[in-house]
């Protein structure tokens, strides 16, 4: 949901909760954010890899053009030396750096080509092309042996010519061919369809555009099989009439054949929607979302305090009646307590840290104020289990947490954003966590313990470290690839 980021959009975004339930179904991991969550390999070496964005960054003294530190996956886990950094001018990469392209704004991944390595979508919303300022677009990093080294890059043509293409990506394997396709949307209320496998030059196989309401601003795009037909599906949640603040709305579009198609009848909960998948193993797949929730499970008010703090769980059913669980810092075995503006939720994540074969969750927490530190922030890690997410056993890791690099500062906003995924090999998801750090932003690795998450052996990646220039502010580690 950039130019803005997926998490600081949804900072932003004070919600009420309508609407009904969603029935969700498992099926194979096809792409990121699917029910199994699948992790990125972009070298094919077996490891998860991370994309993480610096999409403000200054390149060659351009501000705001943008980078991305593509970090991989080894035993030890991700450091800051194996890693390749990636920019418009690096070599192979289309177009060039220049003033407030934001290259990397957006970051979506999966095999485009068919080639078994997985590529990185990266869109640039504030790239002017031709006489069209802002008209945004989106390159296709090719993974290989090497990883992603910008050679034979390509830019995705926009079908409909609009303004900020590449505000919202997301990859899935929505017509269920078992070729991964992209979903595209801009700032001109358009969301487009793009079929794998992609040509060398970018062409994809076929694109249509999806119907959204004429007044609908799709600001985030989930993908992720909830009806267990083996075709992704697509959840775009968005605003009426460019007012965030005024609520937003969930479509569902279900895939097939043909692509997704028109959004269906039924509605979701209202929140901003960030991962699927199923967390309790009942084989039906369960819908994750943030919000600034102002009602409860049966539409009654709830305090004040829980604004821009609660989660929703939408527990998938054969019959279409899933349960509902809110989880905020006042459910019994979380971590802290619910207070106005900490922002618990905000970002969220899916991956199974212990290998029993139950999603785990991680909740960043960045507005949270500790021992007296104002927004120093947090990452609570919720263990999934048959009965679904629990509080028991829950874990909560700051910068003031023994081991844990760094230390607890002002406006620090650790959890900014959050990913589970397994960078080490192993079987088990390592939690990376971004953190503000004075706009400079930096990356937090937490591995896997084998049964939680530990801090013992975790380490910091600095822009410094990585090759990011800290002059302005490159914000680095604000959006991880999806």
């Amino acid at each position: 949901m950039r130019s803005r980021t997926r998490t600081a959009l949804a900072a932003l975004v004070p919600v009420a909760l309508t609407g009904g339930l969603l029935t969700l179904t498992a099926s194979p991991a096809v792409a990121a954010d699917g029910t199994t969550v699948a992790r990125a390999d972009f070298n094919g070496d077996g490891k998860g890899d991370v994309a993480a964005n610096a999409a403000t960054a200054h390149v060659s003294g351009h501000a705001e053009a943008g980078q991305i530190a593509v970090l991989y996956g080894a035993s030890g886990g991700v450091t800051a030396t194996n890693r390749t950094l990636v920019s418009q001018n690096t070599a192979g990469v289309p177009g060039a750096a220049e003033p407030g392209d934001e290259f990397g704004s957006q970051l979506a991944y999966g095999d485009f080509n068919g080639d078994g390595y997985d590529d990185l979508a990266a869109s640039a919303p504030g790239e002017d092309v031709g006489d069209t300022a802002d008209a945004g677009s989106v390159t296709l990093l090719w993974g290989s042996p090497s990883g992603l080294t910008g050679a034979g890059s390509v830019t995705v043509a926009n079908p409909a010519d609009g303004v900020k293409w590449g505000s919202a990506l997301v990859a899935g394997d929505f017509d269920g061919d078992r070729r991964d396709d992209l979903v595209v949307s801009d700032r001109d209320r358009t969301v487009q369809f793009l079929r794998g496998g992609f040509s060398s030059s970018g062409e994809p196989a076929a694109h249509h555009p999806l119907r959204v309401p004429a007044d609908y601003y799709p600001w985030t795009l989930t993908a992720g099989d909830v009806n267990g037909d083996g075709a992704t599906d697509l959840v775009s949640s968005g605003s009426r009439l460019y007012e965030p603040g005024d609520g937003n709305d969930n479509l569902l579009y279900l895939g097939g054949p043909d692509g997704p198609g028109s959004p269906q009848a039924r509605e979701l909960r209202s929140g901003w929607v960030t991962a699927i998948g199923d967390i309790d193993r009942d084989g039906y797949g369960d819908i994750v979302s943030n919000t600034g929730s102002t009602e409860d499970l049966d539409g009654n008010p709830v305090p004040y305090t829980y604004t821009g703090g609660q989660i929703w769980i939408t527990y998938g059913s054969a019959d279409g009646d899933g349960r509902l669980q809110a989880v905020n810092q006042d459910t019994p075995g979380v971590p802290g307590a619910a207070e106005e503006s900490d922002a618990f939720g905000l970002a969220l994540d899916l991956g199974d840290v212990n290998k029993d074969g139950y999603l785990d969750l991680a909740a960043g927490v960045p507005q949270e104020d500790i021992d007296g530190v104002e927004y120093a922030g947090s990452v609570v890690v919720l263990y999934g289990t048959a009965a679904g997410l629990t509080g028991t056993g829950a874990q909560v890791f700051h910068q003031d947490t023994a081991d844990v690099p760094g230390a607890n500062e002002h406006w620090d906003r650790f959890g900014i954003e959050v990913k589970l995924d397994d960078v080490t090999g192993d079987g088990r998801a390592d939690l990376l966590a971004g953190t503000f750090e004075n706009d400079n932003g930096g990356i937090v690795h937490l591995p896997s313990g084998g049964a939680k998450i530990t801090a013992t052996g975790s380490r910091a990646l600095s822009p410094t470290a990585l090759g990011v220039s800290t002059s302005g502010a490159p914000r680095l580690g604000h959006n991880f690839a999806d």
